[in-house]
Parts: C-alpha cells; structure tokens; sequence
C-alpha cells in the first residue's frame, strides 16, 4: 500500500481538518475569481443587450455609465437624417431609492424609445412588454416585485407588467425599464412645494424686469406650467443609441458625427472599455491583490502542516532510513501528502461553491478557464509547500530511532 496513504489514514482526523481549512481558502480564492468575472459581465450586461452600433454622448464626456451625459431629446432627429443610419432612440439611465411596504428598493431606471422600444428584446421571465406609453414597467426579479404589484413612483403609480432575471446595473441593483417620458418624469421629479416656490421665483424675477412691467401677461405665463415657456429646455436624456443600416460604413457615419461640436461618438466596445477602466479597474486590483494573498496564506498554512506532520512522523522516517529507504522514496511520501492536501481542498472548495455562490449577494461566475488555472496554481503551490517537510526529512539521521 501507498506509504503516504497508510500515514493519511493514521492521522485522518488532522488530514480532513487541514483539507476542509484549505478547500475553504482555496473557496474564497476560486470566490474573487468569480466575482471580478461577475462585476464584468454585470457591468457589461446592458451594453451588450441594447444592442446599440454607436453611442452619441454630451462633447467631451465618456457616457452615460463613466460620468452624467446631457443631450436634448430631439438630437434624435438630427442623427436620424445622417446616410447609413438606421435607427436613433433616446437612452435614459439613473439610479434612485425609494421606500417600498416598508423596506428600501434601490433600481436602476432604464428609459425605452417608445414606442420604437417597447422592450421586445428584454428576456422576459414572465408577463409581457410595455404596450402603452405610461405607467408601466419592467422590473427584475431580484428587485422582489411580483407581478402586477403597483408601486408609486414620483407622483405617478406604475404597474410591473414584466419580470426578467439577472439584469442588473454596474453597482448590482436590479434594472427596471420604463418609456423614456416616464423615466424622465421619476428623474426630475420635485415636490409640489418645491415646484410652487420655483414659479414664484421665476414670476419675481419677469416682475423685476421692464418686460414685465410692459407685459403684465407675461407675468401669469412665468407662474404657469415650465412646459409653457418656449425658452425652458425639456429634460435631457443620457445619450442617443444608434442602429446603422446593414452594409452602412461606419466609419464614414462617425466622421460626419464628430463634426457636430456638442457631442462625442463611442463605439459599442469603446463604451464598454471606459466603463471597465473606470468603475471595474479598481476593484479588479484589489480582488487580485486579496487572491493573491490568499495563495500566499494556503500555501504557507499547507507547509507548516506538512513540516508538523514531518516532525510527528522523525522516528518513523528514522526507521525507514535505518532498513535502507531511498531519500527519493521518503521524499515522495511528503511531496504525496501535500499533493493530496491540495487536490482534495481543491475539489471541496469546488463542491461548497455550488451552493453557496448562488446565494451571494453579487453574480458570482466561475469560468472553466478559471477552475483549471487555480488547479494548476494548487498543484504548484503544494509542491512548494512539501519542500521544508522534505528538508526536514532529510536532515533527520537514522540512528535518531535508537534514542530514548
């Protein structure tokens, strides 16, 4: 029988202990792994599903996802009249809390071009589109609103007509789609008193004039409704999406853009390397700089097990010596614990990853690629390990069995 197994089985319960320590760091090693690789697919998700050509963005700003983008709505009708364009909608995103039956609700709202976007292309788990422009929405299911549950939104009920799953945003807050009109409306939402003391201000200020000593009517239409005074802008939207016609030169469409002072052109992979230089870069950094800590940890923690299971074991090493084992035999029976310290921590940190990742509050995702690597890395780092037992294997002198 395997000299090294016999040894396993005599001191089984220290073997399964530092197995089980081991398959837990080797857990949360294999766990970073994965998060970094879900905040990317996270941070990407949207990106990849609006399934936008080129993103048109305020002048001199990266996009909505790096930093705020304001354009005016109607930038959408000047991209559509540019040769190859096939399509331009209005992309309206913003993160807000609100207090739902008690407990906090943190979404992000995502604004649909109705009604050329009715959210056909959101993977629905249940329910249905938007088929009206008001007063509808589609939540993801982690945000806990079943459907048809209503929820006020501003000064605006709205009804969750469709459920999807896994869609979140950068930060890991469930996305919700509204039209772009309703998205606006719960973004530039004020209280009533707020708005009361806005027109009274802008009536002071048309009073404090000669056009409005001139014009007394003018002095109801700055008390009135903002969307009653030509001069007030209508809310901004965070970018224009563009869908360029099959076979349309694409380079030719963004030199003609770029011309436009007021706004900066990305591609849709430039979009998503600014977003993952911006917000993923730093935590990527510090998850790698933990992992590797980590490593660093198992391995130090296998080779001090190993050099206590070496100093447990003198006498019998001594013996083996004394009846003429080979230094490469003794050598093997260490090298072959630590081997099977780390493939066995490996395999049990795999195993408890199953079922608890799922339950982690951020997308962890485990890439094959990832799993052969950090068996690799296992393999490697308990070979090192296994080196200071097998130093101190081999210092140990035969007649060391013939002391008292």
């Amino acid at each position: 029988m395997n000299l090294a197994i016999r040894d396993i089985r005599h001191n089984a319960g220290r073997f399964v202990f530092t197995t089980v320590g081991i398959g837990m760091l080797l857990m949360l090693v294999m766990g970073m792994g994965g998060i970094y690789r879900g905040l990317i697919f996270e941070a990407t998700l949207l990106v990849d599903r609006v399934g936008a050509d080129l993103w048109v963005v305020q002048g001199s700003t990266r996009g909505p996802f790096a930093e705020i983008s304001r354009l005016p709505a109607n930038l959408e009708d000047r991209v559509r009249a540019v040769p190859g364009v096939a399509q331009a909608r209005r992309f309206v995103s913003h993160t807000i809390q609100r207090e739902h039956l008690g407990r906090p609700l943190r979404m992000v709202v995502q604004g649909l071009a109705w009604p050329d976007d009715r959210g056909e292309w959101v993977p629905l788990l249940a329910g249905r589109p938007l088929r009206q422009a008001h007063y509808e929405m589609i939540a993801d299911q982690s945000l806990r609103l079943p459907l048809g549950e209503k929820i006020k939104l501003g000064k605006d009920v709205y009804e969750v007509v469709g459920l999807t799953r896994g869609l979140v945003g950068t930060s890991g807050d469930g996305l919700t789609f509204f039209t772009a009109s309703d998205a606006l409306a719960i973004q530039f939402d004020v209280p009533g008193e707020a708005m009361r003391l806005e027109r009274a201000a802008r009536r002071a200020r048309v009073e404090a004039m000669d056009l409005g000593r001139l014009q007394p009517l003018l002095l109801d239409r700055a008390a009135g409704l903002s969307s009653g005074i030509p001069a007030l802008a209508a809310p901004q939207v965070s970018a224009i999406l563009v869908t360029l016609q099959p076979g349309a030169n694409e380079a030719a469409v963004r030199d003609i853009l770029r011309t436009w002072p007021d706004i900066t052109v990305y591609s849709t992979q430039e979009q998503k390397d600014l977003l993952l230089a911006g917000m993923v870069d730093k935590a990527r950094r510090q998850l790698g700089l933990f992992r590797g800590l980590l490593i660093m940890i198992s391995t130090i923690i296998i080779a001090l097990i190993i050099y206590t299971l070496t100093l447990d074991k003198i006498r019998d090493i001594a013996l083996l010596k004394l009846i003429g084992a080979r230094n490469t035999v003794i050598g093997g029976l260490i090298l072959q614990q630590a081997l099977f310290m780390g493939v066995f921590g490996f395999g049990l940190a795999w195993w408890m990853g199953l079922y608890l990742f799922p339950h982690f509050p951020r997308l962890v995702l485990i890439a094959n690629a990832d799993l052969i690597s950090l068996g690799l890395i296992v393999i490697v780092i308990s070979t090192l390990a296994s080196f200071l037992g097998i130093w101190k294997a081999l210092t140990i002198e035969p007649n060391t069995v013939l002391a008292v």
